[in-house]
């Protein structure tokens, strides 16, 4: 048995600005993939990914870093064009290909203490699926691609449809300060944390940009401060980051706040870089001390 499974595609993500295009893979098992790699093997870990021809180069790439990789073939990658005009802010969106879903026979033989859901969009994981893995283990849900439907090839945001099924079966819930607002209709992280710890989540994390980020958990709150980056560069994946030191402290007994402290870092070391974390479990304790 792992400890941490993590479930999810590996995208293929082209973007686009006045001045190039550039191709390159992406996605919430991506980033929690290669995050974990960085850090010392404490707890066991197992990626389980699915799609076209595109990902093939990309597993190979995680098996030489040591990481058990299960791939499952799908006629398609998940295809995300990012189009950046002359205000990087005018971000326009399309899915150019998505990968079956994941299936019930699929998940089956998985084995792990905590499985973490990587959601891109709207049905890569049915209720059928996520119920199946909660009498397995903890399921850690990341809310983004709840919040995601594609049509034709446009993204629409949506509400989380069968959301109260879902949340009955999740552990762990991670959602960012935009996704709360669509989640709770509420602004303050602090009641959004309360309504979803209602439906049985045990722990919500919300983080909130340069704000920080707050964890409720066993009826607590917990602020956890952000680190002050040297620079800020990608910030593309930062969130899948948060959740990989996240749960890799909390699997080995670390508490809430050390656990948030602790993805805070690597989420800083990760956003003055372009690709996944890459710096190492020193350069993390540095960052904690010199904040201290």
């Amino acid at each position: 048995m792992k400890d941490i499974c993590c479930i999810g595609h590996i995208t293929h993500d082209r973007i686009v600005t006045p001045k190039r295009s550039l191709d390159l893979a992406g996605g919430t098992a991506f980033y929690f993939a290669h995050g974990i790699s960085q850090l010392p093997p404490r707890v066991s870990f197992q990626l389980v990914t699915k799609g076209g021809e595109y990902i093939n180069g990309e597993v190979e790439r995680l098996r030489k870093k040591n990481i058990d990789v299960t791939a499952y073939k799908s006629a398609h990658t998940v295809f995300f064009e990012n189009k950046y005009g002359a205000d990087s802010n005018n971000r326009q969106q399309r899915v150019l290909a998505k990968s079956d879903p994941f299936t019930l026979g699929e998940v089956e033989p998985l084995q792990a203490k905590v499985f973490h859901l990587g959601s891109l969009l709207a049905d890569d994981f049915s209720v059928e699926v996520v119920r199946s893995l909660s009498t397995k283990g903890r399921v850690s849900i990341d809310v983004q691609g709840y919040l995601r439907e594609v049509r034709g090839e446009r993204v629409y945001p949506v509400g989380w449809k069968d959301k109260a099924k879902v949340l009955e079966c999740t552990d762990f819930l991670k959602l960012n300060e935009h996704e709360m607002e669509v989640v709770t209709s509420s602004h303050d992280p602090r009641s959004v944390a309360m309504e979803l710890a209602s439906y049985g989540v045990r722990e919500v994390i919300v983080t909130l940009g340069s704000y920080g980020s707050l964890v409720y958990a066993d009826g607590k709150y917990y602020e956890i401060p952000a680190f002050r980056p040297r620079e800020v560069v990608d910030a593309t994946g930062c969130g899948d980051t948060y959740s990989t030191g996240y749960l890799y402290l909390r699997l080995q007994g670390a508490s809430p706040d050390e656990a948030g402290r602790f993805a805070a870092a690597l989420c800083t070391l990760k956003l003055e870089h372009s690709g996944p974390f890459s710096a190492t479990v020193e350069d993390v304790r540095r960052l904690m001390g010199r904040a201290r």
